[in-house]
């Protein structure tokens, strides 16, 4: 199958690359050509600048491709442009997110007829692409398959509870306390970026899941206690959790923290009934440690975890929540 990828280079699209070419297909990956392709030798490569409307649809259109696979579609002016250049594909898949349902959960685990009520502008403007794309289909027949992600990993990023920074890995090795939220219990889906790609790859061509929508997620739930313990146990160095509430991580610096209280602070569960029943090829096989190593692997081959004596933020933090928790040990006292 000619497949083009929109992205190709990303976190879960280097992932799709490598297994789009394992199963033999004709590969093509657009994009700026900012970030190195790995497989530069056995892909085809178009740069160009998808906001560059009437090149990147006029380029497409001669291609003739049978499937599009488009990572880097944030808005509903993205995905006009997309159902325009692919207008004439047999398949095009649409990477969403599960953060369109939002927080306000009628019932768990989320299944992909849940309301959408996305809370921060990310969610709402991928829910409007999202609905766009499925008034094609239904309007016109366009044959878009839409894939929720999750939170995926490795090997070019990887999170934690508080944010998306990698000095967290830094400060685990030289054995100090990691700041949480609250008391780090908050359930989350983890999945490494491999077994992302196998969605991707197997909805490839089946028609019963055109015009779908698929929650993309591990079916296992792992709180970010056990998280951040199995990252200790793989790097070999266990080091305090240090609990800060939400509301109080939020009166700190709201901007850096905004994620933890969009979703990372918050029980989530979303079902993966739907998408293992319909694309058989997706089962998440690499678990969090080894997934975790991998990722830890890739980061120090590249130089990609700081050095975490150059910022005191964190620790500031800790210390100022120690302080207060002996000011209330003492009241308890008195």
């Amino acid at each position: 199958m000619k497949v083009v990828v929109v992205g190709g280079t990303g976190n879960i699209s280097t992932s799709i690359v490598r297994l789009l070419l394992e199963k033999g297909h004709d590969v093509t990956c657009f994009n700026r050509g900012i970030s190195e392709c790995p497989f530069s030798e056995d892909v085809r490569i178009i740069h160009g600048d998808r906001n560059d409307r009437e090149t990147f649809e006029k380029t497409m259109q001669r291609e003739k491709f049978d499937a599009a696979i488009d990572m880097i579609s944030y808005t509903t002016e993205d995905a006009a442009s997309s159902m325009r250049a692919f207008r004439d594909v047999g398949h095009f898949i649409h990477c969403s997110t599960v953060v369109t349902y939002g927080t306000d959960f009628e019932w768990l685990p989320v299944t992909e007829d849940h309301p959408v009520r996305p809370q921060n502008e990310y969610g709402k403007a991928k829910a409007a692409a999202d609905r766009l794309l499925l008034e094609a289909y239904y309007r016109d027949n366009f044959p878009v398959t839409i894939i929720k992600p999750s939170t995926t990993y490795g090997p070019k990023r990887v999170l934690r509870q508080i944010g998306l920074d990698t000095m967290w890995i830094d400060r685990i090795r030289k054995g100090k306390p990691l700041l949480i939220c609250g008391d780090g219990i908050a359930l989350h889906h983890f999945l490494y970026v491999d077994d992302a790609a196998k969605a991707f790859v197997g909805v490839l061509g089946k028609e019963h899941c055109i015009g779908q929508v698929y929650n993309m997620v591990h079916p296992k739930q792992t709180d970010w206690n056990e998280y951040h313990r199995t990252a200790m146990k793989v790097l070999g160095k266990e080091v305090e959790l240090v609990g800060v509430t939400l509301k109080d991580l939020m009166r700190i610096d709201e901007k850096r923290f905004k994620m933890c209280n969009d979703i990372f602070a918050r029980n989530v569960s979303y079902s993966s009934e739907k998408i293992m029943r319909d694309i058989p090829e997706y089962r998440p096989e690499i678990s969090l440690e080894e997934g975790l190593r991998r990722t830890f692997e890739y980061l120090d081959r590249n130089g990609l975890v700081p050095d975490s004596d150059s910022e005191t933020w964190e620790d500031r933090i800790i210390e100022a929540q120690r302080k207060f928790a002996c000011y209330l040990s003492g009241l308890a006292i008195q």
